[in-house]
């Protein structure tokens, strides 16, 4: 698919967990995903965006990851039509009606969903291995397995390992023969025959179902070609502590310090953001070390995304030039939240939270720390091949990354709310670089109705009120309705305003979230927190009732005349 700045884009934003179907197994799939593509279509939009994709840990964050590299299963359509190895009569024999029916209500649970599709999952190895010689398939999963040798063999080990430990993926408090690959190779060859067997079989079993999932995915590139519809996928800035990466490449990581984000004000959800800022607890980058490697792990990861996405995200990106660290895990933030500064740094050994490698203090410093990331996205840029890369350029950006960015043809993002003119007023989008992709939210925020919500909530309990009917009427004035008093509801006419002027930015991309398209208030994710609601909301109708009901219909049918109103979309 040939894509030009001359084109003007727009699309959707959609977590595939969030996506509902009628045969889904209690989360989102890529059938659910094809079915978002044919929607698309359908309204002459030419993006779906999407959250990272790799294989989620405890706190199913899809950006602290057990692999940066392996899908997650939990994304494989397990049906018939879409495994060759799996039959109805398998599903039929393995599970139950009534259970299945409630796990597709309400939100997202993880452990019932996973095992589910793990016996399905299974069940369709079995059938691979069991079927008569069927030299083709074989062939392939042979391919796949050389392909992706570099990383697949360590990750199968990895989930190998994590079943001998409780099914846990925190390495270093697994068994000491367990916590790096040459001493777990030498543990599993140790093993008693039929342990071993066993090992090697389900270490077989993971590769499989990536496979089926690389498989699945790079189909649904090719379906959103002759759909023109083109997927963005989302790679993160970090990687988990607890994750066969580190677990693997114990040299490439800095587990002394974890990366995160400064204090700032904008996300006011708990005391420790606010004056410590966000600890992501992701491990440092040892960016000497992977130069020195000629960095082939990176290249890796976007050979392997560039197979399957024709735009990708990168998470943070103000993270490669320089990343906000602190000397402790975020398991310690507790510990650390009473403390000042001096305090702190004696439990740390004089270490306090900063920017790595340098802050940028000194014309040195910024040099320095803008030579690091300019390098890092030129080999990005040359390892994803045909892949759009878009910069997430959003905190606390350093004046060098926007003009390297556009110097290297990356466009960055532009969220309203937080482009202002000098005077607090929402800067004009007319003026929006090109090279940039336009959204009201990311799914780290609210939605527009549910932060319009928000500010009446705090009238009603007399909080700040001028300030809260002044941002009001300023997001009033940037959607062009000159009235003095908000409407109590984020209406339909506000809302149809807000996209339209939005689509009629001069960035080259705009991509909503589906909530906002329509009106729901609807939360993914809030930053800083640890909550059941975080990464486990799904949409309220499955994606064929959003083609019937006449509520969203309406409002799918207004978000599709306002971007082709604007010059957006691709020639069909």
């Amino acid at each position: 698919m040939k894509l030009s700045l001359d084109q003007s884009l727009a699309g959707i934003l959609v977590p595939v967990f969030a996506i509902r179907t009628e045969t889904d197994l209690g989360i989102g799939d890529t059938d659910g995903v094809r079915q978002m593509i044919d929607w698309c279509h359908k309204y002459g939009l030419n993006i779906f965006q999407t959250l990272p994709i790799n294989e989620t840990g405890p706190d199913n964050s899809p950006y602290n990851a057990i692999s940066s590299m392996a899908i997650d299963p939990a994304t494989i359509a397990v049906l018939p039509s879409a495994l060759p190895d799996l039959t109805q009569a398998h599903i039929n024999q393995n599970l139950r009606s009534g259970p299945l029916w409630r796990l597709r209500g309400g939100n997202i649970e993880y452990a019932k969903a996973r095992a589910v599709k793990r016996t399905l999952l299974e069940v369709a190895f079995e059938s691979f291995l069991t079927w008569p010689a069927d030299p083709e398939r074989a062939s392939q999963f042979h391919q796949f397995q050389a392909d992706h040798k570099g990383w697949l063999e360590d990750y199968a080990l990895f989930r190998v390992l994590m079943e001998e430990n409780g099914n846990q993926p925190a390495w270093e408090r697994w068994l000491p023969a367990h916590q790096t690959p040459d001493r777990a190779r030498d543990w599993l060859l140790s093993l008693p025959h039929r342990h071993l067997e066993n090992c090697q079989r389900k270490q077989i079993f993971f590769m499989y179902v990536q496979w089926l999932a690389f498989q699945q995915w790079q189909a649904l590139k090719r379906y959103g070609e002759s759909k023109q519809v083109c997927l963005m996928g989302d790679i993160p800035y970090g990687v988990a502590r607890n994750s066969a990466d580190v677990w693997a490449n114990r040299d490439l990581f800095d587990l002394d310090w974890s990366g995160g984000a400064p204090p700032e004000k904008f996300f006011k959800t708990d005391p420790f953001t606010e004056k410590w800022g966000q600890n992501w607890g992701v491990p440092n980058y040892r960016w000497d070390e992977f130069r020195r490697r000629d960095f082939a792990w990176w290249r890796t990861r976007f050979g392997n995304i560039r197979k399957i996405f024709h735009f990708c995200r990168i998470d943070h990106a103000p993270g490669f030039f320089r990343i906000y660290s602190f000397p402790w895990t975020p398991d310690r933030n507790g510990e650390f939240l009473p403390l000042d500064e001096k305090k702190a740094a004696e439990r740390t050994a004089g270490r306090l939270p900063g920017f790595k490698p340098f802050p940028d203090d000194t014309v040195e410093h910024k040099e320095f720390n803008q030579q690091q990331g300019e390098e890092i996205f030129r080999v990005m840029l040359e390892a994803s091949g045909d892949t759009v890369i878009v910069a997430e350029d959003l905190g606390v950006v350093p004046d060098y990354l926007p003009p390297t960015l556009h110097r290297l043809g990356i466009p960055g993002f532009r969220i309203p709310s937080f482009y202002r003119a000098a005077d607090g007023r929402y800067a004009d989008p007319a003026g929006y670089p090109r090279l940039s992709l336009a959204q009201p939210a990311t799914h780290d925020h609210p939605s527009l109705a549910a932060t319009w919500r928000e500010h009446w909530r705090n009238i009603a309990a007399r909080r700040n009120v001028a300030a809260h009917r002044h941002e009001m009427r300023r997001l009033m004035e940037f959607a062009g309705i000159n009235r003095k008093n908000p409407p109590r509801w984020f209406n339909a006419e506000l809302r149809g305003a807000y996209l339209r002027t939005l689509l009629h930015s001069n960035s080259w991309l705009v991509v909503v979230m589906i909530t906002d398209v329509f009106g729901q208030r609807l939360r993914f994710n809030t930053p800083g927190t640890c909550s059941k609601d975080n990464w486990t909301v799904r949409l309220p109708q499955t994606v064929r009732e959003m083609n019937q009901n006449p509520v969203f219909l309406t409002r799918a049918k207004t978000y599709a005349r306002l971007a082709r109103e604007s010059g957006r979309g691709m020639p069909r």
